[in-house]
């Protein structure tokens, strides 16, 4: 008879006694909101999915809205995603995916908790939809790795501690192969971040310059040369992370529109009615289609679909803007502050119409361009066949640039 034990289900009973156990530990209107989090991270709810030990309890993913809906409840503060994004939907799938025990227990506290906000050091001025050319350099030297090159369209580069960095370690390997994968602490010597202003006159964006960048090997993320198959990891998780956000029906900006539309009656016309109504239905699809990708991780890892949702996120938000400005003619055109700025978040729907249809703009260009997704839905999802690539087994330092 076997003698194996096994851990008993969490289920959501479960989790709500848990829940009552940490607002009774830690009143959330008497408890500083970084020892909630922390004692939150510790109790397994941070991410029930994740192991033991890790912010969670090794249980499904479903039930994570049932600890989200009873803190939401008991208006205990959370940890302000919208402000540590590429940690929590990019850097956190890819340590648990990679990462050793010692950079797992190190790293995924803090991620969590918001006291080290993460960036990712992917995009060059040379490798932007082809990712795969970068020509940002790591050469070994002993226990250490020294980087040289530049990063480019970096959120939040200003504010992080740490980043996702990819390099290129053989350059006698074909492009795809011949990349490694690490963690680069932005406070270290020789790293410089340089704001990008953007058409919103902000610079949540960056240009980051690596000089004789020293990166221990003990924190690289995966083996010498397969860094490209662990960026895959933080590429599809990046997708799912812009385009699947859970928003309720009529959400986002499609809810702002109508509002308007609803309350300011003199601005109707037949075109711009037919046009709200059109992008309406399409919004809502988009909803559904996002809610059954979130029951689909609740059971998997993310696949080529996010990038569909992702398209579909940028290519709603750049429509919905300009029927937003058209719709309210001259005021449409006013904008509110032009002073350079480097913002902790993007805020779509916290700022004036203008804002949105200026910053709508890079949501083709950021987490992966439209194009790019165009040829990932075709290939990996649809199976058409590829397009031809001569440079998929030439060396890297054999492609002409």
């Amino acid at each position: 008879m076997s003698t194996t034990r096994h851990r008993p289900a969490v289920d959501a009973g479960e989790l709500r006694r848990r829940v009552r156990e940490l607002l009774d530990a830690h009143p959330p209107a008497t408890t500083d909101r970084v020892d909630f989090l922390r004692a939150r991270f510790d109790a397994g709810l941070a991410w029930v999915h994740y192991p033991a030990g890790l912010g969670g309890l090794d249980a499904p993913r479903s039930l994570q809205a049932v600890v989200d809906t009873e803190l939401a409840a008991a208006e205990a503060p959370d940890n302000d995603p919208r402000v540590i994004g590429i940690g929590l939907g990019m850097a956190a799938p890819t340590i648990l995916g990679f990462g050793t025990d010692e950079q797992r227990q190190r790293l995924l506290r803090p991620l969590w908790t918001g006291e080290e906000v993460w960036c990712q050091l992917f995009s060059e001025p040379g490798a932007g939809s082809d990712l795969a050319a970068l020509a940002t350099r790591a050469v070994r030297d002993g226990d250490d790795w020294v980087v040289d090159g530049q990063k480019v369209w970096t959120s939040s580069a200003h504010l992080a501690r740490w980043a996702i960095l990819i390099a290129r370690t053989d350059p006698d390997q074909p492009k795809h192969r011949g990349i490694s994968y690490f963690i680069c602490d932005m406070t270290d010597p020789g790293v410089e971040v340089r704001p990008l202003r953007q058409i919103t006159g902000e610079a949540e964006f960056n240009e980051v310059f690596l000089t004789g960048v020293r990166i221990p090997d003990s924190r690289r993320l995966g083996e010498i040369g397969e860094g490209w198959r662990v960026a895959q990891t933080t590429l599809m998780n990046e997708r799912v992370a812009i385009g699947g956000g859970r928003v309720p029906r009529e959400g986002g900006m499609i809810g702002l529109v109508a509002g308007t539309w609803r309350e300011r009656p003199e601005l109707r016309t037949h075109d711009l009615h037919q046009r709200l109504l059109r992008l309406w239905t399409e919004s809502e699809a988009a909803r559904l289609a996002g809610e059954r990708l979130r029951q689909q991780l609740a059971v998997g890892q993310p696949g080529p679909e996010g990038s569909a949702m992702k398209l579909a996120f940028a290519r709603l938000n750049q429509r919905i803007s300009a029927l937003e400005v058209e719709l309210l003619g001259e005021e449409g055109l006013l904008y509110d502050d032009w002073t350079p700025r480097r913002p902790e978040l993007v805020d779509f729907t916290g700022r004036e119409a203008g804002y949105r249809y200026l910053r709508a703009k890079g949501n083709s260009i950021e987490g992966g361009t439209s194009e790019v997704l165009l040829n990932i839905i075709a290939e990996r999802v649809l199976g058409l066949p590829p397009e031809p690539r001569t440079d998929k087994d030439v060396p890297w330092k054999d492609l002409p640039r």
